[in-house]
Order: C-alpha cells, then structure tokens, then sequence
C-alpha cells in the first residue's frame, strides 16, 4: 500500500515563543527558521506580525532567508491583523495567511459576545480578505475541541467555498480524548462538502499530556497536516512535540504514512531551540532528554549490551544522538561495570570484577553517578591499577584494533 505523506508544520517561532521568558530576536528567530528548512519541515510559522514591530520584522527576514519552505503569518479575523499579515509575508517565495476565530459556545458568547451566525460571517470575511494578498488561506476554528461537529462542520464548509486551502482544527485548551478528537476529524472528512480539496490540520494543546496522542489519532483519521513544536514547547503546557509526533511516524509503518523531516537532525535543532530560548529540555523528555538513551538499571544495561533493541525501540543514531550511554550508579550491575572498565582500557577477569564491584558499590552509594575518574580511584584502592598489568590486542566490532590492559 502506497504510504501517505503528512505534513509538519511548525510553529516553534510563534506558539513555541508565546513561552513567558523565552522571546527571541530576529537573528536567532532567522537562524532558527534556516535549521527548521534544513530538517524538512512543510511550513515555518514565522509569527504574529501584528503584535509587535519586532514580530513583523522578524516574519519579514524569515522569508527573506527561507526559500524553499512555506512561510506562514499567523492573523486573527481582522482586517488590519491581515494586512499587515500580507504586507509581513511580502518577501516570501511561498507564502501563507492563517487566520480565524473561535467557534465553540464558550468563545462565540464570552469572547465575542456574538452569535454563530456572524461569527460564520467574519470567518468567510477573513478568508476572502486574506486572499486578496496570498493564494494559500489557511483557516483556524480556534477552540474546536470544544465546538459541536455540526456547527464547526458548517463553518469548514463555508470557509472552503470561500477560499480557504488549510483548515486547521485546533484543540485549544487540550481538552479532548485521542478518541474524541479522532471521531471529530472523521466526521469532518465525511460531512463536509470540498474538504477532500484541501488540507486538513490538527494543532493539539497538552494541557492533560495528550498533545502527541490526540495528533497521532488525528491522522489515523484522515487529518494530512501536524502543528507542532520543536521539544513540544507552547502556550501553558505546551504543544504536540514534533520530535514525538515525526518519530512514531517513521517507527511504525504499519501507519502507512511519512514526513519529510530528515531526523538525524532532531537532536540538534532541539539543542538550538533549548540554547537560543534558554529553556532546558526535561532529563525525561521522549526522544531527546537527556536520560532518552541512556541506562542505570543493571538488569537494562545488560540487555542493551548484548542487544540494543532489547530496552530501546528508537535506534539513537536515527535522532542524530551517536550512542546510548550506560550511566553508572548503585542500580548498575558487573557486565556496565565491565563494559565501562573496558572503554578506559582495562580487561578485568572475574576475580577482578568481583573486587571492584564491591569496592563500587560503596561508592555508588554515596554518589548519584560514578565517573572515570572515580572508576580509576576504584581501581587503586583494590591495587589493580599498580602497573603490574598484561597488555594485548583488542579488536572491537569495527575492526579497530587498540592495546588494553588485562587484570
């Protein structure tokens, strides 16, 4: 079966940067955009250009730098929000207008003070006016999550009559189920005359920590586009992460589906993202914390020795990490010990090990971690590191060959 191709769109540069305390400039937002085209992103949302001078400049050198990728400006459904939209993007080789309004109860009535008849007005108003400065619309319903399918049905259906090319199903506070969310996806595809003409999007909020799941039921569903963000930053708890997002993709084909991100280039643009917005990835974070490949348990790193798919499902090298590390501690067991002892040179019997390892547990009980250094202390205080040692020839799996120290 032929796989289909989902598109990511990121908006690191825009919902990513709503983050208190993590604004950029537009030199780090350019090289930021330029490292997002290198991984292979769809669509760059380059910002809000309305909000600030700064955010209208920044959108402006972005699509002069960028020349491949689509250059997206984000607009509410006001008249000046998309003119300077237009006049934001007027550099780019590809650009795109995305603008909205919200269509659940809870909006039309205490944000708007409206009625779902005008708001469907100014939904159709915004698309045709933003069409009059690019030929790529894409449309948001903010807070779908929340909206009746019959009444954001209509407002899709509209919308496309009118122009629309993308239309983007927010779910603005991550209030649904992966399942609700999937059905929500489903019955637009199915009820929505024209929508087979354009791209339909998720962009899920992880409010509950269920950004990346209510994407992946989003596509299984029928949506062809991904918001994301790079290490899933965003607004309060934060966006689909699209490291999470493009990498259950590529490790389950039985999805029949693909992006274009080249992942071996994950890992750095996540340490880019984390530098220039100063904000660190948690140790835990899936695909680049820190601790995603790396092993304490004795009972783990002996299975990742031997096998490394025995207690890694991602091969770290495919996220543009070398290796997997095996971290010393209390937890560790002989074969890390070993393996650890082996990287700095020594060969340690059995005799050996059993010697060490109970001078290293005394360490590691004291310690969070043991370092070479202390691996080295380990070994003078068990008199094995004292000179009086046999070298020979150690040939490892890459046929490269090194003297090492028996003892």
């Amino acid at each position: 079966m032929e796989k289909n191709r989902i598109q990511i769109f990121d908006t690191t540069l825009r919902d990513g940067e709503q983050v208190p305390g993590c604004q950029l400039n537009t030199k780090e937002k350019v090289i930021i955009a330029n490292k997002l085209e290198l991984l292979g992103v769809d669509v760059i949302e380059a910002g809000f250009p309305i909000s600030s001078p700064v955010d209208y400049l920044s959108v402006q050198e972005i699509c002069k730098s960028v020349s491949q990728t689509i250059v997206c400006a984000l607009s509410r459904a006001v008249e000046k929000d998309i003119e300077i939209a237009g006049l934001a993007l007027k550099y780019a080789k590809r650009p795109r207008i995305h603008t909205g309004i919200g269509t659940s109860n809870c909006h039309i009535r205490y944000k708007f003070n409206s009625t779902p008849e005008k708001i469907i007005e100014r939904a159709i108003y915004a698309v045709k006016y933003a069409k009059r400065f690019v030929e790529d619309v894409e449309f948001y319903a903010e807070d779908a999550g929340r909206t009746e399918n019959e009444f954001l049905a209509k407002v899709c259906e509209n919308v496309i009559k009118n122009g629309a090319t993308v239309i983007n199903i927010p779910d603005t506070t991550g209030y649904c189920l992966p399942e609700e969310y999937g059905n929500k996806i489903r019955f637009l595809k199915e009820n929505v005359k024209g929508i087979h003409k354009v791209i339909l999007s998720t962009h899920c909020h992880n409010d509950l920590g269920l950004a990346t799941a209510n994407s992946l039921s989003g596509i299984m569903n029928g949506a062809e586009q991904i918001e994301c963000t790079i290490n899933g930053i965003g607004e309060r708890a934060g966006n689909t992460s699209l490291e999470e997002i493009v990498m259950i993709i590529k490790q389950n084909s039985h999805l029949n589906l693909f992006t274009n991100i080249n992942t071996k280039l994950i890992y750095s643009t996540s340490n880019l993202v984390s530098e220039c917005m100063g904000m660190k990835v948690q140790a835990n974070k899936a695909i680049v914390g820190i601790n995603a490949f790396s092993h304490s348990s004795g009972i783990h790193q002996d299975g990742v020795l031997k096998k490394r798919e025995t207690y890694e499902s991602i091969n770290p090298e495919d996220v543009g990490i070398n290796k997997s590390s095996i971290i010393l501690t209390a937890r560790s067991g002989r074969a890390a010990i070993a393996y650890r002892y082996k990287k700095l040179g020594y060969f340690l019997n059995k005799n050996s090990l059993d010697l060490v390892y109970s001078i290293f547990l005394q360490y590691a009980d004291e310690k969070k971690e043991i370092t070479d250094i202390e691996l080295k202390a380990i070994l003078e205080k068990a008199n094995l590191n004292n000179g009086k040692t046999n070298q020979v020839l150690h040939t490892n799996a890459n046929g490269n060959s090194r003297r090492i120290n028996v003892l």
